[in-house]
């Protein structure tokens, strides 16, 4: 039996026993803070290949079953099996395999999470995205590991698997490449089949939960896209009443996600608006205290790559989740780190969510460096167009930049920014707190120190919710 522990916090910060501070969200607005590349590091690595020893196939006969390299077009390959009647906070122990051929696996192990209640919350839960297969990505998902997570959040781009052309038979690494002869982006199946095994000693234990990036778009001529993400990814979409597996919640303890799909339709007259503000206005905060939303594209962004890109999709959906006062909003697509003051609609309000880029999971593309706020950096609004959707630039009407497109300086919503690598934990505490804590993936080297850490604090009792949306 696991004894919960809850702990008191009524003071403006929280003190460490070695007696250093903590922030929390209750001492901001923070004034902005850049930590520039460090020059001496490698912005990105080669992807890792096909017969390194984390990726390459096993022979069946060392007892472990193989996955089948697919093609996209066979989606009758996958076999996908659902275990019921588990009890919450359980350890379960299974094998899988063919036992008739005796190609079982070894014995492997899980643990269900707590029923939704105020009183239990997953131990820790772990968000990471744009990962691809680089040996950034090995430093990043073993460093996840050692933290030991009761869940884990992907927030879309998993293998960059359409980064690679067949060449003879052979996927060919070509990121760069425009595919002139090809009337699709060619898209390389044998790598998601290495990112499933590179990612099984964490999946085959640690629930996992996953949402679309653009990578998994893959495009094929036949006009289908997204196969392989909704083939090999079983969600609870049908479960929280979507009707896509691009979109759908689910509770872990007393946290409430909400899953959000960037490349399908998000206009306030779809699906997913619909569905979106039927969910949100369901969830019962006596019971799920903690409202969480991850999507893979962000809305607040201060650097260069990806800049205002889906600012669409915020002025079509941020009036919804401020009016059900979202907590927390994940996000990734860029490079590199960044964690926002509590805002909405681009000004500063205490009772906005805490937006936060975790798309440093170590990808081939590199780690993002730009800020459109360095001179000359600033992107034209026709630079960073969506792959689908539309493209709604926005020139600021107030403030530092007001009538442009880009600050002249970090902006003010924008507390902390680091062009790194890493990932992120969440540890919420009790109801009104939560532990994040970014590490880079060069703090494995420097005693496990925290690149970002804060206490994210919710006010119930102040910020109440306010008039019903124009929507």
């Amino acid at each position: 039996m696991t004894s919960l522990i809850i702990i008191t916090l009524t003071s403006m910060s929280l003190l460490l026993a070695a007696g250093e501070t903590i922030p929390t969200t209750l001492d901001g607005p923070f004034k902005p803070l850049t930590r520039r590349f460090d020059p001496s590091l490698r912005r990105g690595s080669d992807d890792l290949p096909m017969d390194h020893p984390r990726l390459r196939k096993r022979n069946v006969s060392s007892n472990f079953p193989e996955q089948i390299a697919l093609a996209l077009s066979t989606p009758t390959s996958m076999w996908v099996s659902w275990v019921t009647g588990l009890e919450p906070e359980t350890k379960y122990y299974y094998r899988c395999g063919d036992s008739s051929v005796s190609a079982m696996s070894e014995e492997i192990s899980f643990e269900t999470l707590p029923l939704p209640s105020k009183d239990a919350y997953p131990h820790r839960i772990a968000f990471v995205g744009d990962m691809g297969l680089t040996s950034n990505t090995t430093t990043t998902i073993d460093h996840l590991m050692e933290n030991d997570p009761s869940l884990v959040i992907i927030v879309g781009d998993l293998t960059y698997a359409n980064q690679y052309r067949t060449i003879g038979g052979k996927g060919a690494s070509c990121f760069s490449c425009s595919f002139p002869d090809a009337p699709i982006r060619e898209t390389y199946q044998p790598r998601w089949d290495a990112w499933g095994r590179f990612m099984e000693p964490l999946t085959s234990k640690v629930p996992t939960m996953v949402i679309e990036g653009n990578h998994e778009i893959e495009p094929q001529a036949s006009g289908i896209t997204f196969k392989s993400y909704s083939e090999r990814f079983s969600v609870p979409a049908s479960e929280s009443g979507s009707n896509s597996n691009f979109y759908y919640s689910f509770d872990a303890g007393g946290v409430h996600f909400v899953m959000l799909g960037a490349y399908v339709d998000y206009n306030h007259t779809g699906a997913q608006y619909a569905w979106l503000k039927e969910d949100l206005s369901k969830v019962d905060r006596a019971v799920t205290p903690w409202l969480v939303a991850t999507m893979h594209p962000p809305w607040y962004n201060s650097y260069s790559s990806h800049y205002q890109e889906f600012e669409c999709m915020r002025q079509e959906m941020e009036e919804l989740l401020y009016q059900h006062r979202v907590d927390i909003v994940f996000a990734g697509h860029v490079h590199a780190y960044e964690r926002m003051n509590r805002i909405y609609n681009y000004t500063l309000d205490p009772c906005g969510p805490v937006y936060i880029t975790i798309g440093d999971g170590g990808n081939i593309e590199k780690v993002d460096v730009d800020f459109a706020d360095d001179p000359g950096k600033c992107p034209s609004p026709g630079d960073n167009i969506p792959e689908i959707g539309g493209s709604c630039p926005l020139n600021f009407t107030s403030g530092p930049a007001k009538g442009k497109f880009c600050w002249d300086r970090q902006p003010d919503w924008s507390a902390f920014r680091e062009s790194s690598f890493g990932h992120g934990i969440l540890e919420v505490m009790n109801l009104t707190h939560a532990l994040w804590t970014w590490q880079r993936n060069q703090d494995v080297y420097k005693n496990y120190s925290s690149g970002d850490q804060i206490y994210i604090v919710r006010q119930p009792n102040v910020c109440t919710p306010p008039a019903i949306s124009r929507y």
